[in-house]
């Protein structure tokens, strides 16, 4: 599975070395990758901390820190051409999860895929090439857990069912 988020985080990875790690969205994301067996624990305090991930990589739409943690679109476009070799590099029927609306766009866009053809939405599922499918969730940040607009409960049935139709390594 392939994680997309939006940007590297000030507090997370731009400081610690691991996406996520030593921002509030990791908080829930590396306790839900641990539930579903993705992380070998349910917490990364630095990189140097032993979590390994399972069957899992982090990325980023974009690489550098957006200002106002909103990437401009032209930053956007410029990173794309990362974002597709490492889609590249995935294996057939691999899962692919977008935590959030510009993460999304990212990916189909560095599948040359019509942005019009694939809606998003929390839960949402999508058949792409190559047999791999793209998993939508609202992002885990703290905006959206505090506004309740991602519970706990929602970002679980995410992983829920991107681990009920993973194949079996």
């Amino acid at each position: 599975m392939l994680i997309v988020g939006l940007a590297p985080g000030m507090h997370g990875a731009n400081r610690t070395g691991r996406p996520f790690t030593g921002d509030f969205a990791g908080i829930l994301l590396y306790r839900t990758l641990h539930k579903y067996g993705f992380a070998s624990a349910p917490a990364s305090v630095s990189v140097e901390d032993g979590l390994e991930l399972i069957d899992c990589r982090i990325t980023n739409a974009v690489k550098c820190l957006p200002p106002l943690n909103k990437p401009e679109p032209a930053e956007i476009r410029q990173c794309n051409g990362y974002l597709c070799g490492e889609i590249a590099g995935l294996g057939d029927s691999a899962a692919i999860l977008a935590l959030g609306t510009i993460a999304h766009q990212a990916v189909l866009r560095a599948l040359e895929l019509k942005l019009k053809d694939f809606s998003f939405g929390h839960g949402a599922v999508h058949a792409l090439p190559r047999g791999m499918t793209l998993y939508d969730s609202y992002h885990c940040s703290r905006y959206n857990t505090q506004t309740r607009r991602l519970t706990a409960e929602m970002f679980e049935s995410v992983f829920a069912n991107i681990r009920n139709n993973l194949p079996r390594s």
